[in-house]
């Protein structure tokens, strides 16, 4: 059974996720798959939308699968890594811009990569499960596939709260984050789906809003996160003696330190008029150098490989990374951009 199914089903290019045991992680022969199936829809006039979902009741996608990431880099072959992440991105672009409308159904966890399947379409459907999230400061690297832009736009502090925590939001905080567009319940899906395929437009039944707890911390997370730099910020969340700013401490201490203090100097950039093209040009900055300057290899040795949780960081969230994020995100000999396979 293929990890990916691509068909036409009347209307609609339809794509399911197919790998349920693996949370839907996707490989680079998934993404070049569903890449592949975009670009002939594109002009193909018997597709009037696409339709991305995956199978199982756990996860629309966890993430990309990154067992070949860390096997390449661990070799010192970098190069594979680099070509991976400039495909991925150039299909969170291609969605993000696609001509017809995208539907996304993202039940269960949709983290990383799936965000970047998932969130980047113009009609993005959560229910009851759905656990959407930007956990890469956790394993060494910035919130990518197009998420910091996602971060960026969430209202006040949020994005920075999300990216440097990986607090997974609910269908009520996706949609008020601006991960997602509405809820429908998950029984109804099916025929959602079935009627998107046979009529090719979108018509999508309306639901009440799930509430949105982690914005009652709002207030709390604008102050805090309005802190110039990591040291500030710990400091700030030190001091602040909440039950609240002691949780997020917990969490930010977790994290790595560069991959944090990258993320807040990332998303203000983006902050305005950015494209999800300038936010990708950013975020391959630092992923194109993850594995030899960052912590990416260490932060998947201790979570995924030894699965000791005690990864040995390069900096603590007390220094003064200043010059290191500048290194990360300085100008790279060959920029991303959407028409390279590098």
């Amino acid at each position: 059974m293929s990890d990916i199914l691509i068909r036409i089903e009347g209307r609609a290019g339809r794509v399911t996720l197919n790998r349920p045991a693996a949370l839907n992680a996707l490989t680079a022969e998934m993404a070049s798959a569903l890449q592949t199936s975009l670009d002939a829809w594109r002009d193909d006039d018997a597709v009037a939308l696409v339709v991305i979902d995956a199978a199982g009741d756990r996860a629309f996608c966890a993430g990309g699968d990154i067992a070949d990431l860390y096997a390449t880099g661990r070799a010192g072959d970098y190069g594979f890594g680099q070509r991976f992440w400039a495909d991925e991105y150039r299909l969170n672009a291609t969605i993000a811009e696609y001509p017809k409308p995208v539907v996304s159904f993202m039940q269960g966890f949709t983290m990383g990569g799936g965000v970047g399947v998932g969130c980047h379409a113009c009609c993005r459907v959560v229910g009851t499960t759905s656990q959407i999230a930007m956990p890469e400061c956790g394993i060494g690297l910035v919130p990518d596939v197009g998420g910091s832009l996602l971060l960026a736009r969430a209202p006040g502090r949020m994005g920075d709260y999300l990216g440097l925590t990986a607090a997974r939001m609910g269908p009520g905080d996706a949609i008020r984050a601006g991960f997602a567009d509405m809820f429908i319940p998950e029984a109804d899906w099916p025929a959602v789906i079935a009627a998107l395929c046979a009529t090719g437009e979108v018509d999508l039944p309306s639901h009440p809003t799930p509430d949105a707890p982690l914005f009652r911390h709002a207030a709390d997370i604008d102050a805090l996160f309005a802190a110039p730099d990591l040291p500030a910020l710990v400091a700030g969340l030190q001091a602040a003696g909440t039950e609240f700013a002691a949780a997020t401490l917990k969490a930010v201490l977790r994290n790595a330190p560069l991959s944090m203090a990258v993320t807040l100097a990332l998303l203000p950039k983006l902050r305005g008029g950015a494209t999800i093209r300038d936010a990708l040009r950013l975020e391959y900055r630092y992923t194109a150098r993850a594995m030899e300057h960052g912590d990416f290899l260490e932060g998947i040795r201790a979570a995924i490989i030894d699965k000791d949780r005690k990864p040995r960081w390069r900096h603590t969230a007390k220094d003064d990374l200043t010059a290191a994020v500048a290194t990360m995100l300085a100008p790279l000999p060959q920029e991303w951009t959407m028409e390279d396979t590098l």
